[in-house]
């Protein structure tokens, strides 16, 4: 294998190849050399045996039916119970004796003549002696013999005809298909050869060019290959690796396009516009499996006076941790967005109401219990009010304007609480007076 390394080294893929094609187009266009004259052999045996000696054949057969023919109807001159019958027998022992197929074979025209003259003259004398026929029937019987071992004959030349031809055509044939096993032979080195080839200097490089490829990814290192002799190969090598340092670019540009794109900046929840999209297609899905489904939108309580009290900086603070608080509450099929400002809206697939309301309520009671730690070293504890609606039988725009409804009355009771949209607030959800804000 080190002297095919050599050989190969440097090689474009296209002239190497080209080359291989040539030296395999020359070989099978030898190998044809070789069969063709046994199968033009073939060719002009089988039209020979088309043109002449089929129809000798069909000429000898019928020749042996006349003659046969010629025998049966003597048969029935002897076995006729009238002179009519006999006659008519005779008259057909005539016309066969004289039909040219007989007339153009001297043995037959011979035996037809001695059967029409013995079989003439037993006829005439069966007028005068009607004996005759019981006294000649062993002379018949050998006459008959002989025409019965003559039409054989005749039969085995006809058949006969064809050995010649056929010989020719099995030997032709024999001689090609030695000819063409020795070309398969040769085609099967050839292969053997070709595929070892293309396996070592092809097939394997472009395996591991694969397996890199589907190994690529940002979470990988740069493949790393062994130098491959075709220019083409270490071409692709090399386009890999300038990919891999490609996507790792371009994830980094993405990931900051999406950002910019479907992220709130400041709490890095789902956007407005991103939100509305998503839960829009996922509501879709819902509704035409007929599942269930619960949107919710939520206010920050007296986030207006916190921002007063501590400043921008906390507020900005306290939606951060409270964005986080969801993430690590909320299920991972949920979506959540920033809707404005310190209002939320939530979209809850494959859920009822009532278990929203359960889900929702972990939240509000997770957050009032949580001390936000402010960047001048002080804490608060902030809480929230949410509204939720049935979806599963409405629009999306639909359900968030009855969840902001049932927001404004979780507001009106008193705040920090979970209110459904059509319904009075749940018992489970207690009543709770905690300060605005605790230092």
């Amino acid at each position: 294998m080190p002297t095919i390394q050599l050989r190969f080294k440097g090689f474009r893929a296209g002239s190497t190849f080209a080359v291989l094609a040539l030296i395999f187009v020359f070989s099978f266009g030898l190998m044809i050399g070789l069969i063709w004259p046994d199968q033009q052999r073939v060719i002009d045996t089988a039209n020979r045996l088309q043109d002449k000696t089929v129809p000798e054949i069909i000429r000898y057969q019928r020749l042996a039916r006349n003659l046969d023919q010629l025998r049966q109807e003597g048969e029935r001159v002897f076995s006729g119970e009238s002179s009519e019958e006999r006659q008519q027998s005779m008259f057909i022992v005539t016309l066969v004796a004289s039909h040219p197929s007989v007339l153009e074979h001297p043995e037959a025209a011979k035996r037809a003549r001695e059967v029409e003259r013995f079989l003439d003259g037993v006829a005439r004398e069966s007028a005068s002696n009607p004996t005759i026929f019981a006294n000649r029937i062993d002379e018949w019987r050998r006459l008959s013999s002989n025409l019965g071992t003559l039409v054989e004959d005749v039969s085995i030349q006809g058949v006969n005809l064809t050995s010649n031809d056929l010989n020719d055509i099995a030997t032709a044939i024999q001689l090609a298909r030695f000819k063409f096993n020795l070309a398969m032979i040769v085609v099967g080195v050839y292969l053997v050869l070709f595929l070892l080839l293309l396996r070592l200097h092809l097939i394997k490089p472009l395996q591991h060019i694969d397996q890199a490829l589907t190994n690529l990814g940002l979470d990988q290192p740069a493949p790393d290959f062994k130098s491959a002799t075709m220019s083409e190969i270490r071409s692709v090598q090399e386009a890999i690796g300038k990919l891999h340092g490609s996507l790792v670019e371009n994830e980094a540009a993405r990931q900051t396009l999406e950002a910019l794109a479907n992220r709130d900046s400041l709490t890095g929840l789902y956007n407005r516009r991103h939100f509305m999209a998503a839960a829009e297609a996922e509501l879709h899905r819902s509704q035409r499996y007929c599942r269930p489904v619960t949107v919710g939108m939520a206010d920050l309580d007296l986030f207006k006076n916190l921002n007063d009290t501590y400043g921008h900086a906390a507020g900005d603070t306290v939606l951060r941790v409270f964005a986080t608080l969801l993430r690590e509450t909320l299920r991972q099929s949920d979506l959540v967005c920033r809707y404005g400002g310190e209002e939320f809206a939530f979209f809850f697939p494959e859920i009822t109401v009532t278990e929203a309301a359960v889900l929702a309520e972990r939240c509000r009671a997770a957050c009032a219990n949580n001390d936000i730690a402010l960047p001048d070293g002080r804490s608060v504890r902030i809480t929230f009010s949410m509204g939720l609606a049935d979806a599963s039988e409405s629009t999306l725009e639909s359900a968030l304007n009855r969840a902001d409804k049932a927001l404004y009355e979780a507001k009106r009771q008193g705040r920090n609480r979970v209110a459904v949209s059509g319904k009075p607030p749940a018992a489970s959800v207690p009543e709770q007076t905690v300060e605005d804000y605790n230092l």
